[in-house]
């Protein structure tokens, strides 16, 4: 999915509802699954500590994937300490809907595939 759409898509532990959207480098949406309405966004933040020659980011897919990994792995504790904002701040709402279409033809396209 991140190699195709440019982003990660990650269901909510919480039961359905909500899913996230994990972008490299900007906030964790949260969005309404039946409505694709944002409707938070955390800011959270994991640096490289060991790679200075570059900065102190980590590579994009990495930003992404230690975002779904700490996700999957103690989602409440993620959220419980990231900087909340309102949806719309970092992220684009027009943006998340294109996205969200986007990985619905995708999601469409790999089942048919693989069918």
């Amino acid at each position: 999915m991140y190699a195709e759409l440019g982003f990660i898509a990650i269901g909510g532990s919480g039961g359905g509802g909500y899913e996230y959207l994990l972008y490299p480098h900007r906030p964790i949406v949260a969005y309404d699954t039946e409505t694709g309405q944002p409707l938070s966004e955390y800011c959270v933040e994991f640096p490289d500590r060991q790679e200075t020659a570059y900065g102190h980011r980590l590579p994009d897919a990495g930003d992404a994937l230690a975002k779904w990994m700490s996700l999957h792995g103690d989602e409440r504790n993620l959220i419980a300490g990231a900087n909340m904002h309102l949806p719309g701040r970092q992220v684009d709402p027009d943006q998340l809907r294109r996205d969200l279409r986007r990985m619905r033809e995708w999601e469409a396209h790999r089942a048919r595939s693989l069918a």
